[in-house]
């Protein structure tokens, strides 16, 4: 049977029908839809873990206890869980172990655009890559027993284009069952406890590992030569295969589906019997410098872009740039010319509860340290209000190590409930420790929103729909040494500046609790209502507009003394939060009572 299906469902399935038994992930694009589609599956067990480490450590855990486990991730989860992998590198497992990492070249939705298969080899451990959703199906069952073969975690690389774009998958509904009985732990301490004795001694076995690993990926069948014109010789990977065989059908190609280790005697055979050798891959020159390695003369970043993502356009332009095609090969642009699209900057939504506390930190003039989260779109304009963002859980810590450095001027730590759990806490643990007067506002909206509404500790829910304990924060804070702690309406404004203006007073680490639920939710759907501007009031003054809400507009009517345009408010956006109406200092929008009672005379 045959199935429109993603590569990230095609993972979900592969997983599934090679017996995989536990799944743990963190939520992040373009990761994300694997959990999701594996979660209602029957037999495997699939949690949201508060953070990659974590995730990572439960799938060890499962596969030491002789069930095929997955950990799932988008590439920067990686670098937090690496911790966890090195480790599972040097020990193996008693069942296979899989970590999806899924990369981000242009970055789409990423603070960065990593090559992680860097990380396969500097953990010693063999990294994957499929080129299509059928390959990404197959290519799970194929780590999983590689995993086995060779007792190792397998990195399987895919990238944003793979994960979600769609192609035509043959699935057989059949799940592998030998593991239907209940697992069995097996202890074995020499091979799970790395005391230093014991890791000497696995440090020589990952390296014979590896020679074997390189032995066998000379066989491996998703290592392909497809022999064309010996003019030119390209080695290729992922979904820049695709793009090759687009724009040089008539090439030799050597398409490796296991990009580490490369197998060094199917490479130099293959260089052997073309004349010009180049590599097409995105991001990092990874087999190009591998191939270097082994003597052999190749082309690659010389040639095309090492920042970016690919597409056949990138490719097709590069290589006539750089001689390897006509310019008669250039394609045409099929687009017809409608001009430039509208500018749609990315904005805090209308009713996004974060959209309060930006409007008083700006009006107390203070610096914001962000974080990962939709609060990172706080820092455009016209809020401009977070002044830096680097990785997750970094907020608070940077704000720490800045009242540590000696600056008078307050700073305040943003970040989400979900990323709370991820690394927030044990950074709020340093500055409960270590005693600095760092305020945190822990923006707590009910959800992992910006990955698309996900289950956190907090929320009472787990990914497979089973109620559990909700996580409550304020005693959580408390019991982390923090004293000084509010819990707050994100939308009313009052209470946010008070708030703060009592932890700027003091001198000593607070926390925020901010709390609304994500507008979007569909709970909080339910409770709408469009705002109104009543434009007898209005003078154009603009106040409104600085709240960066885009359910406010400028009307085409203009107040005759200040000369400026009116505000009006699209109806089908607004979701009534008020916060324009708390700001707007002549009363000219209607407060929700307002517009209800209005509407009732009417």
């Amino acid at each position: 049977m045959k199935r429109l299906l993603s590569g990230n469902e095609a993972i979900a399935w592969g997983a599934w029908e090679a017996g995989v038994r536990v799944a743990s992930a963190y939520p992040g694009t373009p990761s994300t839809e694997i959990l999701e589609t594996l979660a209602p599956m029957p037999g495997v067990y699939a949690e949201w873990a508060p953070n990659e480490k974590v995730a990572l450590d439960v799938a060890i855990g499962a596969s030491y206890a002789g069930s095929r486990a997955m950990a799932v991730m988008k590439h920067v989860g990686l670098n937090v869980a690496a911790d966890a992998l090195f480790y599972a590198s040097m020990t193996g497992s008693e069942a296979g172990l899989v970590i999806v990492s899924a990369d981000d070249p242009f970055m789409h939705s990423s603070q960065n655009e990593q090559d992680n298969r860097h990380y396969a080899k500097f953990a010693r451990v063999p990294c994957i890559e499929p080129s299509d959703s059928q390959e990404a199906k197959d290519l799970v069952a194929a780590a999983f027993e590689i995993s086995e073969r060779f007792d190792t975690p397998v990195l399987l690389r895919i990238t944003t284009r793979l994960a979600h774009s769609s192609a035509p998958v043959e699935i057989k509904g059949e799940r592998q069952d030998r593991w239907a009985g209940p697992p069995y732990y097996r202890i074995d301490t020499a091979k799970y406890v790395m005391v230093p004795g014991n890791a000497r001694r696995r440090h020589h076995v990952i390296e014979q590992r590896i020679a074997r690993l390189t032995e066998f990926a000379e066989t491996f069948p998703y290592n392909r030569v497809e022999m064309g014109d010996t003019a030119l010789g390209i080695v290729t990977n992922g979904v820049g295969y695709q793009y090759t065989r687009e724009v040089f059908p008539t090439a030799s190609i050597l398409r490796l589906g296991m990009t580490y280790p490369i197998p060094s005697q199917l490479v130099r055979d293959f260089a052997s019997r073309v004349k010009r050798l180049i590599v097409v891959e995105e991001l990092d020159p990874f087999l190009e410098e591998s191939i270097r390695l082994l003597g052999i003369p190749v082309e690659g970043k010389s040639i095309f872009p090492i920042c970016g993502e690919f597409s056949p356009e990138v490719v097709r332009d590069s290589a006539i740039k750089a001689g390897l095609l006509p310019e008669s090969t250039r394609i045409p642009t099929a687009m017809p010319d409608k001009g430039p699209l509208p500018g749609r900057p990315p904005i805090l939504c209308p009713g996004c509860p974060h959209r309060g506390v930006f409007v008083v930190t700006s009006k107390l003039k203070l610096v914001v340290n962000g974080d990962i989260g939709c609060y990172t779109l706080g820092f455009l304009p016209p809020q401009a209000a977070l002044h830096t963002c680097g990785c997750m859980g970094a907020s608070i810590g940077q704000a720490h190590g800045v009242a540590k450095a000696g600056i008078q001027q307050r700073h305040v730590a943003v970040l989400g409930d979900s990323t709370f759990f991820h690394t927030g806490m044990p950074a709020l643990l340093n500055v409960a420790y270590n005693q600095s007067n760092t305020i945190t506002i822990i923006l707590d909206n009910r959800t992992t929103a910006m990955t698309g509404h996900q289950e956190n500790p907090a929320t009472g829910i787990t990914l497979q729909k089973q109620k559990t304990v909700a996580i409550e924060f304020e005693p959580l804070v408390r019991s982390m040494g923090i004293q000084r702690v509010h819990v707050v309406d994100s939308y009313n404004l009052k209470q946010v500046e008070s708030a703060l203006r009592d932890c700027l007073d003091s001198n000593e680490p607070a926390v925020i609790i901010a709390r609304r639920e994500c507008a979007l939710l569909p709970e909080a759907r339910k409770q709408w209502i469009p705002l109104q501007v009543d434009p007898e009031i209005c003078n154009g003054c603009g106040l409104c507009f600085k709240v960066g809400c885009p359910a406010i507009l400028q009307s085409g009517e203009v107040d005759e003394k200040t000369g400026r345009a009116k505000a009006q408010i699209d109806r089908l956006l607004c979701t009534g939060c008020e916060i324009c109406a708390q700001v707007c200092a002549r009363k000219a929008i209607l407060f929700r009572h307002q517009v209800v009672e209005s509407s009732g005379k009417s």
